[in-house]
């Protein structure tokens, strides 16, 4: 009997599980429990693992590691300052794989044909899904597949109550939130939508908690400095007053009321004049709801928007089923229907919180094809040929019913006398025999719960058997079965708008909501000549998620940088077409391949990002600052063209207000993680406005160059000049109401000829430029020649030679790259759609 394996990889929790398909079994920990415990404890005797690392959490917090999965996919270092040890996060998930693989018997682990999914948030990024299956492959799991966490969680659903209907799963865990809406009808699922948020879960509520109680408790009761987490002598006193919260918190599940406590002795520690700190604090339901009202009602705004994306009214909800640790909390769950206006009788809580993910999972194990490199789920159609004579038996290979339709199929040389026959070999049912015709189909008993087998007969006009390729069908009785599942991120590509174009934008060649696994093939040109061995790169530039403009404001996902030393002969030319090959797994995966047709020649398996270049989340702080300086600009700008204060750029002002105060405050990873979390965030709040406010603001664009060619411009232009800006404006006018990027285009051709008018006409534009390229020096691609070249610019500035500046500044931008990219591993954009 074939064994398939779940793996519910939790930011606070791990929990592993097999099915059969008939059974789900659950591996408990050492102790007996069903999850285990995300944590890595090491001392002078070794490594230890779930619940008593855990436990060393409260008493040597820098010899222990937790909630590494939020930092997953990035360089930030877990360092372990007690041990002298410094991990990274998928070293420490590897780790944590790895000790719940062994909790598995020994003749699964040593079966080769045994897969196994881990699950990843629906909000992971491809950089945090392609870290999770690397660190899969480092533990020594076999075959890995990824799945996201609202999928499984949607099939354990389905498998506990297989009712027909409209459902929507809310699940939050310890470090993320995912929400799925699924439709079922007769045991088949549709997923209609589904999405999430990143940094939120009960880490957050943990650390709600240590800010807003537990540290000014402390400082109220004790003589400690302002940053007393800054200073060494209590580096382990804010963990051991999260530990402590934490567990108070876990107990207002069951009680009204609870204390985070944690004794004198066992803190070990004197505060400035010499008294023992101790942490012995009321906690009640009231003040943890007050607390975390704001995250929850965040969740809130996300089932929300993927219920509008879905075009889901709450109204065909017909129940919700509550996933992950925080939800075992009655008051959270009754909050939650109220602010969607569900009946509390809606709530489904028949599925066990804590492992439904991962007994999702190793059902969704069973439907791929272990077999395949690119893991795609088996078929659901099956075939069997006659061996000699034209004809066929095609059949439902998988179904969740009980009953499976099999059909004849034959062409003109099989003899009208002709019979078949197919017996169970499961029960010794025979269907006795049938003429073989076109059309003739039969109605399979499925009596067990997987797979079923059947013999297939064809007997000739005599009687006698006719030979066949192959006997035997197997027809499997699933629990539950998905359809597509629709993309969670838009991917694009950033490419030119056109060859001589300074604009760039998004091409996406997959689409939020469409349905997975997807694989299709675009075409594109290059805009520059690369030459075998020489020096340079053609660049992919691939992108996550739905801003148009900026295309930047985007997730990067990473880049495929084609070189000279990836071929040895020849030259790929500007406009050649090169083909770019994609596939998306169901778990939102992407893998792609690059081709040069005319050369022959395909870039297969080029890695899309460099490993390591993620944010390291304890470096974070200049990047959210001068990220926010001009989002805050961005904002402003918006609000004075549309004349108003509205509620959407509110809210992306407050993420950066929450960034910052994280940054300022906190200084850790992982609120360093959220810091960045909230600076998309306010991204995505801006995007939304423009698009809401696209009139307006378009029209304060069109306004704005008119009035900086009337006030600067117009002086130093010639009349067929000054015609050909009126005409621009004339057609970017006309181009205000219309849903496409005319009238930006329109807008950037008419900055364009500005800045031509003043770079022949005003000499103080050309001393602008060179003083704007002299601040940019270390971006140019030649250090050495630009240092050379501002020196020749300064002597010309000093002569007065404008036209020896003009040159200068030609000569700079030449070694500038034509595209100021905001992160270490995307290239310049050279390729345009083609």
């Amino acid at each position: 009997m074939s064994h398939y394996i779940g793996i519910d990889l939790g930011t606070t929790n791990s929990a592993i599980c097999t099915w059969d398909g008939q059974a789900i079994r659950l591996y408990k920990s050492p102790e007996q429990n069903d999850v285990t415990p995300s944590a890595i404890y090491i001392d002078k005797r070794g490594r230890y693992y779930g619940s008593r690392a855990y436990r060393m959490t409260a008493f040597q917090p820098d010899r222990t590691a937790t909630k590494f999965k939020r930092l997953i996919g990035s360089s930030t270092p877990i360092n372990l300052h007690g041990a002298g040890v410094t991990l990274t996060p998928d070293e420490c998930s590897s780790e944590i794989l790895k000790v719940l693989y062994g909790y598995l018997p020994e003749e699964i682990r040593s079966d080769e044909t045994v897969g196994t999914v881990v699950t990843v948030p629906a909000a992971f990024d491809q950089l945090q899904r392609d870290a999770t299956l690397k660190a899969a492959d480092a533990a020594g799991i076999g075959k890995v597949a990824l799945m996201q966490e609202p999928v499984a969680a949607v099939m354990t659903a389905m498998r506990i109550n297989p009712s027909d209907g409209i459902f929507l799963v809310y699940d939050i865990g310890g470090g993320t939130f995912d929400v799925a809406i699924a439709q079922s009808i007769s045991g088949s699922v549709s997923l209609l939508g589904h999405g999430g948020i990143s940094m939120c879960g009960g880490a957050d509520f943990d650390r709600l908690l240590l800010d807003n109680i537990a540290i000014p408790w402390l400082m109220d009761n004790f003589k400690l400095s302002e940053n007393f987490r800054a200073d060494k002598r209590y580096a382990s006193l804010a963990r051991v007053a999260l530990w402590a919260g934490e567990h108070a918190k876990i107990e207002l599940s069951n009680r009204e009321d609870a204390t985070i406590f944690f004794g004198d002795s066992e803190i070990n520690r004197q505060d400035n004049d010499g008294n023992d700190i101790f942490i012995d604090i009321p906690l009640d339901r009231p003040t943890l709801d007050n607390l975390i009202r704001r995250r929850i009602l965040d969740t809130v705004a996300s089932v929300r928007e993927t219920l509008e994306y879905a075009q889901i009214s709450m109204q065909n909800i017909q129940r919700i089923v509550f996933i992950g640790g925080p939800t075992q909390y009655k008051p959270l769950r009754d909050f939650v229907c109220a602010e969607l206006g569900m009946n509390r009788k809606t709530i489904d809580t028949s599925l066990n919180p804590m492992t439904a993910v991962a007994e999702g999972a190793a059902i969704f194990a069973e439907s791929i094809d272990w077999s395949q490199e690119s893991r795609c789920r088996k078929s659901s159609h099956g075939s069997l040929a006659g061996h000699q004579l034209d004809f066929s038996f095609e059949y439902e290979s998988r179904t969740t019913q009980s009953k499976a339709r099999i059909m004849v199929k034959c062409g003109g040389d099989v003899s009208a006398e002709y019979t078949f026959q197919i017996d169970s070999l499961d029960t010794g049912w025979s269907s006795g025999r049938i003429k073989l015709l076109y059309g003739a189909n039969l109605t399979l008993t499925l009596p067990n719960a997987g797979e079923n087998t059947f013999k297939v007969f064809v007997f000739d006009q005599n009687g006698a058997p006719v030979s066949l390729g192959a006997e035997r069908i197997v027809i499997t009785r699933t629990a539950v079965s998905v359809d597509g599942i629709p993309a969670s991120h838009s991917l694009g590509v950033a490419v030119r708008e056109s060859p001589l174009s300074s604009g760039f934008k998004l091409y996406h060649f997959v689409k939020k909501g469409e349905m997975l696994p997807k694989k299709g093939q675009e075409k594109f040109k290059t805009t520059e000549s690369l030459r075998a061995g020489g020096e340079g790169a053609i660049y992919f530039n691939i992108y996550e998620g739905e801003i148009e403009d900026p295309y930047d404001d985007n997730r990067l996902v990473g880049c495929v940088a084609i070189t000279g030393r990836d071929f040895d002969a020849a030259v790929i030319r500007p406009g050649e077409g090169l083909l770019f090959d994609y596939e998306v797994a169901d778990s939102g995966r992407l893998s792609v391949s690059i081709s040069a047709p005319l050369l022959g020649i395909t870039f297969a398996n080029k890695d899309y990002y460099s490993r390591g270049l993620g944010n390291d989340f304890l470096l974070i702080e200049d990047k959210v600052k001068s990220d926010s300086v001009v989002l805050y600009n961005r904002i402003q700008e918006i609000e004075r063209k549309i004349n108003c204060r509205d509620s959407i750029l509110v809210e992306a002002r407050n993420k950066l207000d929450e960034a910052l105060e994280l940054i300022e405050t906190q200084q850790d990873e992982d609120a360093g993680r959220q810091a960045v979390d909230y600076v998309y965030e306010s991204r995505k709040k801006i995007a939304e406005a423009k698009d809401k406010y696209r009139k307006p603001i378009r029209n304060g664009d069109l306004d704005g160059i008119r009035q900086y060619f009337e006030n600067d411009v117009h002086v130093y232009a010639s009349q067929l000049e000054i015609t050909e800006f009126e005409n621009m404006a004339c057609a970017a006018e006309n181009s205000i109401n219309k849903n496409t990027r005319e009238f930006e285009d329109q807008l950037d051709s008419m900055w364009r000829l500005c800045s031509r008018i003043l770079w022949f006409n005003h000499d103080g534009f050309v001393v602008a430029r060179f003083n704007y390229l002299r601040d940019r020096g270390m971006q140019s691609l030649d250090n050495s020649k630009f240092r050379q070249l501002v020196q020749s610019g300064e002597d010309a500035l000093i002569r007065g030679a404008i036209d020896d500046l003009r040159k200068v500044v030609f000569d700079i931008w030449d070694i500038m790259p034509p595209y100021e990219c905001t992160d270490d591993i995307a290239g310049k954009i050279n390729i345009i759609r083609g």
